[in-house]
């Protein structure tokens, strides 16, 4: 290529191997460089050089102001006026013409570069404000990071054909203000009625209400029908008055009721309920919205969201990702500290939990509680976890309300057409304190001095409005009276209200259903499944295509299971996969999902198969029958709390069918805890959501350490109330095949915990016959078949994995005067079932055993819950550690206890 006059030999030589590359293949440079080539190619054209010369001078300046361009386009979001309230940090170098080159006298030379930014030749002053325009004005723009040329040629075009603005008509402008009258009138007349209380309003971010509004006129326009949103407690109120449109004066209520309705015994505060609604948009079109609950761990609600939409997308639309999407409302303090944040993003665009792209609206209030901005994060933006999917973030002021709704307008076209994430992170302020009752000014002097005399988003608007003729002042100021004057209206008719009332979610999906009642609890649910079907589904989840290969071990595991049936002795595995078939044959959909779920973390599974070769896998669940519900199986990535936070979602929207999440070990489970705390235990008696979504932990004394053992069995028992959950320990493969057919057969919506095992996966004695299948039921405890009630002096109650250590040794010492009987379900205690255990056996003597240590495992309830029927207590001592490391400490702690249980003297109260 022609010399450049700065450039020396070597950098020459560098610079001819990158332009050959170029030519012959312009994909394999990186972006800069194929700008830069681009615009040689295009200098050379218009300033061809003569023989002998190099190509300097004018095309010189060419490629200088495509640097500048570029620099614009990957840098000029640091140079913007996007917040209201502060002066933005200073960066260098700036995008001062000088730092490229550039000469003050270049800017009244006209340049060809201006066909890179789509204005034809043009003179470089006007090129600057053209990029100004699109990249430094209200809105800031991240996205040459991304790697795909094809997304960032099309947001390029979007943004710099229009210079990343709309020109709104006057009845647009009439709507938005519309919008921001509702949003600033709504928080002033609460701020009014009732002083002092907490709201946690959105003064100073009431441009979300406009732009959630565009998120749904626009998305609604591009084909979806449906929205899931997820929040915290900020700006709540307004979003469910404003948005979903929840009655004013059921919220006004909320401020001061003193009951709830009757199936709801305990409620929550005002500002974490959740709602659902169906909108008409301003074009006639019917738009499904669901705001989701959400408890003050403020980020919880993100994977829930996610889990509700593909769980929608799934069963509702066909697997159209453009009918359902998630709208996920974050705070500038909590998007860049909460690690559920990362995980989430992470899942966005994996096979088992994509979603077709989530809107994410930041309100960056610059501050956390009392936290500022710079020791809240060490990130430039709070928003740049955004770029561990290189999705496209846009930095908005929220004082300019129509830059706003532009950006919402290309965030949500971009979210259709290409299915992917995009943030808009919204610079705004916080009118008051953390809530209404703090003072701000005690740690934010200098931000509260410049936010005390800025003038509200509504305001600013009309003022605006007012400049351009399309709302006068009268105009203005009297439809705010006007609505103030509804408000009073509506609390009016707030005061009439008895009782308060908390909207249900999927309101059709749940109305068959029932509430949790004790009585549920005794009465048996059929699960029986024909014998010979049983035998038909066996045999089609264990055949193997011909037209396919398989590892050679494979064809030894489907064929070792078709020896099960015939031999009529099933392991946990035939137990649990034929409880799958059956369920997927009667039309109930399933869904597993976990670390390692698809082989199990103790490869007793085999859901599927890969093919030899390739990384096809073969699913024989997906193949029980031709009009079977699907069955769904994922390897999660390797996050506890966002997983489990997204399969509980998609439960919520999926009632018929079984979901399931699963530990590697149960140990982990507590990574998820608040998903397990603020959803799973107290979701119904806070906003009166049921659900069936069932928590496999493996849990078991092998002597595999602190960290392998126990899934904190005490941990969910401590939370068990009000019959909200159940909490099971099967032990044999016939009761879990029952267990998991009575979850989506019972009338309850419910979760379920089970503590599934991990040596009873191939213990010779945890296995059932077919007939067990076919004709039994779920067992909530199970008598000791081999006992002799006459010659009985003690009964030992257990769970798990240590009755089959307790039998060994009762058999193998000829023991006779033991029964062991077996606690399958511990929650909610079958108090029926014991008591007619108890009248089998003339004692007095009964012994509760576990392999935990006392303070932990079942026993601190039971001993709450039965301490009437004097258990005694045999148990490893307490310990702050679940488990001990050394294999030869946990087998004589076993000794220990087989010891005390079958030797009456060593027997000790607790």
């Amino acid at each position: 290529m022609d010399n450049f006059s700065s450039v020396g030999n070597q950098e020459q030589d560098a610079i001819d191997d990158l332009y050959q590359s170029y030519l012959e293949n312009p994909e394999s440079l990186d972006e800069s460089w194929r700008h830069f080539f681009s615009g040689f190619e295009l200098a050379k054209k218009h300033y061809p050089a003569k023989p002998g010369e190099t190509v300097t001078g004018n095309i010189d300046k060419e490629f200088a102001i495509l640097n500048l361009i570029h620099g614009y386009r990957q840098r000029g979001h640091l140079f913007t006026k996007t917040n209201p309230v502060r002066t933005r940090r200073q960066y260098s170098p700036t995008l001062d013409i000088e730092n490229f080159g550039l000469e003050k006298s270049d800017l009244e030379r006209t340049f060809q570069a201006g066909n890179n930014i789509g204005i034809g030749r043009a003179k470089l002053k006007d090129i600057v404000e053209h990029l100004e325009a699109t990249y430094c004005h209200s809105i800031g723009v991240e996205y040459v990071y991304m790697r795909k040329p094809e997304v960032v040629e099309w947001l390029k075009k979007r943004m710099e054909s229009t210079r990343n603005s709309q020109n709104f008509t006057s009845e647009e402008k009439k709507h938005i203000f519309y919008h921001l009258k509702l949003a600033v009138g709504f928080e002033s007349f609460i701020h009014k009625k009732f002083v002092g209380q907490k709201r946690f309003s959105l003064e100073g971010a009431e441009s979300l209400i406009p732009a959630l509004d565009a998120v749904i006129e626009r998305g609604a326009e591009l084909g979806i029908d449906e929205f899931v949103i997820g929040m915290s407690h900020r700006g709540r109120l307004n979003v469910l008055a404003n948005i979903l449109e929840k009655p004013y004066e059921n919220i006004f209520k909320e401020f001061y009721g003193k009951k709830y309705e009757d199936d709801i015994l305990q409620g929550d505060v005002k500002y974490h309920l959740g709602y659902e609604n169906e909108v008409m948009t301003d074009f006639g079109k019917k738009v499904k919205l669901k705001l989701m609950p959400n408890p003050s761990h403020l980020e919880a609600v993100g994977p829930i969201v996610q889990g509700m939409v593909r769980s929608r997308i799934d069963s509702v639309y066909k697997k159209d990702f453009d009918k359902a999407a998630g709208i996920v409302i974050h705070g500038d303090a909590a998007i860049a500290a909460q690690g559920v944040v990362y995980e989430t993003i992470q899942m966005s665009q994996l096979n088992g939990y994509k979603t077709g792209g989530t809107i994410h609206l930041v309100i960056n209030n610059q501050v956390g509680f009392t936290t500022p901005y710079l020791d809240a994060r060490s990130s430039t933006y709070c928003t740049d976890v955004a770029k561990v999917t290189r999705s496209p973030v846009f930095h908005v002021n929220g004082d300019d309300v129509e830059s706003l709704i532009f950006t919402i307008k290309l965030a949500m076209e971009f979210r259709q057409k290409f299915n992917s994430d995009v943030f808009i992170d919204i610079l705004c302020y916080r009118k008051y304190g953390h809530n209404e009752g703090d003072e701000p000014r005690f740690t934010q002097p200098m931000l509260y001095k410049a936010i005390t005399s800025h003038p509200n988003p509504r305001d600013i608007y009309s003022g605006k409005l007012n400049e351009l003729d399309v709302i006068t002042k009268e105009e203005s100021r009297k439809e705010i009276r006007e609505f103030d004057k509804f408000l009073d209206e509506k609390y009016s008719d707030s005061e009439k209200i008895e009782k308060l009332k908390i909207r249900k979610f999927l309101i059709r999906e749940y109305e068959s259903y029932e509430m949790p009642q004790n009585a549920m609890f005794d009465q048996t649910v059929n699960t029986r499944v024909k014998k010979d079907l049983l035998i038909e589904i066996g045999e089609k989840i264990n055949t193997l295509p011909g037209d396919l290969t398989f590892f050679k071990k494979v064809n030894r595991i489907v064929s070792d299971r078709k020896m099960m049936i015939h031999d009529d002795n099933l392991d946990w595995a035939m137990g649990e996969l034929l409880a799958y078939g059956t369920l997927l044959n009667e039309g109930h959909p399933v869904r597993i999902s976990g670390q390692d779920s698809e082989r199990g973390t103790f490869a007793h599974r085999h859901a599927s198969f890969v093919v030899e070769g390739t990384d096809e896998k073969y699913f024989p669940l997906k193949h029980v029958s031709k009009e079977q519900a699907p069955f769904h199986i994922f390897n999660s990535l390797l996050s506890e709390f966002a997983v489990m936070g997204f399969e509980y979602g998609y439960a919520l929207a999926q009632p018929n069918g079984l979901t399931i999440w699963e530990a590697q070990f149960g140990d982990f489970s507590n990574e998820a805890q608040v998903v397990i705390d603020q959803y799973i235990t107290s979701a119904f008696e806070k906003w009166g959501l049921m659900n069936n979504l069932v928590l496999f932990l493996p849990h078991g004394y092998e002597g595999q350490g602190p960290e392998h053992s126990s899934a904190r069995m005490e941990r969910f028992l401590e939370l068990a109330a009000n019959n909200n959950i159940q909490v099971v320990v099967p032990t044999t493969p016939a009761n879990v095949f029952h267990l998991l057919r009575r979850q989506v057969k019972m009338k309850m919506r419910l979760p379920l915990v089970v503590f599934t095992p991990k040596s009873l996966l191939r213990h010779p004695q945890a296995v059932s016959k077919v007939e067990d299948l076919a004709n039994g039921t779920f067992q909530e405890v199970i008598d000791d078949s081999t006992a002799h009630p006459e010659k009985v002096e003690r009964v030992v109650f257990t769970t798990g994995r240590l009755y089959y250590d307790l039998l060994k040794y009762k058999m193998e010492k000829g023991i006779s005067d033991t029964a062991i009987v077996r606690v399958e379900q511990v929650y909610p205690i079958p108090n029926k079932q014991i008591n007619e255990i108890l009248k089998r056996y003339n004692t007095a003597d009964l012994i509760w055993a576990q392999d935990e240590p006392e303070n932990m495992g079942a026993w601190p309830m039971i001993n709450r819950k039965l301490h009437c029927l004097g258990f005694k207590l045999v148990a490893r001592p307490e310990n702050a550690s679940p488990a001990a490391g050394l294999m030869e400490i946990h087998r004589q702690s076993l000794d220990d206890i087989l010891e005390a249980i079958f030797q009456k003297e060593k027997v000790v109260a607790p």
